[in-house]
């Protein structure tokens, strides 16, 4: 290839990224000023008719802003991905691009599944534990950004978590990993569910285990996936050699 053509070829790269990045942005933008726009409907789902304070002015203007970008991110998601497979195709093989395609609606169903059971289950444990810890010598005032933070921390990761299984199957399909190696770290993995699920709980068994549980089963269901992935790979390998 010459000078010439390597040019022409890092232009049109360059390009690609731009309008992978515009259109991103652009999509990002609009589910923004959709929520912002509904966020009164939105506050009380989210609050579950908790009573929060706002400090200031600006808390009221932080906290919306705070809400819909979060959410905005979430649902911008698959559409990122998308872009980002657009862009990486060429340098992909066929087999590698049509995995990878395959996995994006299930990465982000399963971001949504580990948001959901974030926000419905270990949420109001961790938030009803802490607080009646609170109210048993002190009258408690949460402040809405406070409220938010805290939500958001035994939310967001559970989405990531649950992405786990997937990325393994997918890991799986293009060779980076093998069902051998997932079994010979499991014990690395367990340990690293158990710092995880210590971060994101309070100090009690209870609660630790309540999120240890998932988290192990999630890691457990990513072997499985990986060993029937690996199994369909050796059997494909098999009949594009015999024939």
């Amino acid at each position: 290839m010459s000078k010439k053509e390597q040019e022409q070829t890092l232009i049109e790269h360059v390009t690609d990224l731009r309008k992978a990045i515009i259109s991103s942005v652009v999509f990002f933008a609009v589910c923004f000023i959709g929520i912002l726009v509904s966020i009164n409907q939105v506050i009380p789902i989210l609050t579950s008719e908790n009573e929060l304070v706002m400090l200031g002015p600006l808390d009221v203007v932080r906290f919306y802003t705070g809400i819909a970008g979060s959410l905005s991110l979430g649902f911008s998601a698959p559409f990122i991905g998308y872009q980002i497979w657009k862009f990486v195709r060429p340098a992909l093989s066929k087999h590698e691009s049509k995995t990878a395609v395959s996995f994006i609606p299930w990465i982000f169903i399963s971001f949504v599944a580990g948001i959901c059971f974030g926000f419905f289950v270990i949420f109001p444990t961790v938030y009803g534990f802490l607080m009646n810890i609170g109210t048993n010598n002190f009258d408690m005032m949460i402040t809405a950004k406070e409220y938010f933070s805290f939500m958001l921390m035994t939310s967001i990761p559970l989405g990531f978590l649950f992405e786990v299984p997937l990325v393994l199957m997918f890991l799986t399909a293009i060779g980076l990993v093998t069902p051998a190696k997932l079994g010979e770290v499991r014990k690395y993995g367990y340990i690293l569910m158990a710092v995880i699920s210590a971060l994101i709980t309070p100090p009690d068994v209870i609660s630790q285990v309540i999120v240890l549980g998932p988290l192990i089963g999630l890691y457990e269901l990513g072997v499985m996936l990986s060993k029937v992935m690996y199994k369909r790979k050796l059997r494909a390998e098999n009949e594009g050699k015999a024939s």
